[in-house]
């Protein structure tokens, strides 16, 4: 059984959350987080990290369209170190081009207000991150086993 992920949409108001299950498949959406500031954001996160017994933690780095550094992904960078330090757990930064702007785009689809939409966008936008990275970790471990019908 693999340990859960916790996915994290960085924001300077609020924070979007999603967590694997046990087995790395599926992420689940949590209560988008309001920023209050560090230290007490750093200990809600901390109390999540044990509550569902998180190894690895997915911040969302928001890097321009062109893959270039902005001031918001310098900021989840360092938002990401200091998770890091108060955790203890990995973190990883993890591109979230268009998550956020997906998001707004599913949940106007569905017909949500916008008063609805505002409330969901950073928790969908955590899911999706985390759906994604789930993504490529299921690559990776399909491409690490041998081609069916391949001898070893």
């Amino acid at each position: 059984m693999s340990a859960r992920i916790l996915a994290i949409d960085f924001g300077t108001k609020r924070i979007g959350l999603a967590v694997s299950d046990a087995l790395g498949i599926t992420a689940q959406g949590l209560p988008t987080l309001e920023r209050v500031n560090l230290a007490k954001d750093l200990d809600r996160l901390r109390g999540l990290v044990e509550e569902y017994e998180v190894e690895t933690l997915v911040v969302g780095n928001p890097i321009s369209a062109r893959g270039e550094e902005t001031e918001m992904s310098r900021r989840a960078a360092a938002f990401a170190e200091k998770l890091r330090r108060a955790t203890g757990r990995r973190v990883i930064l993890w591109d979230e081009r268009l998550t956020t702007a997906e998001a707004g785009r599913v949940l106007r689809q569905a017909g949500l207000s916008i008063h609805k939409r505002r409330q969901a966008r950073d928790r969908l936008a955590a899911v999706l991150l985390l759906s994604g990275y789930l993504d490529y970790l299921a690559t990776q471990a399909a491409s690490s086993y041998p081609e069916s019908g391949a001898v070893p």
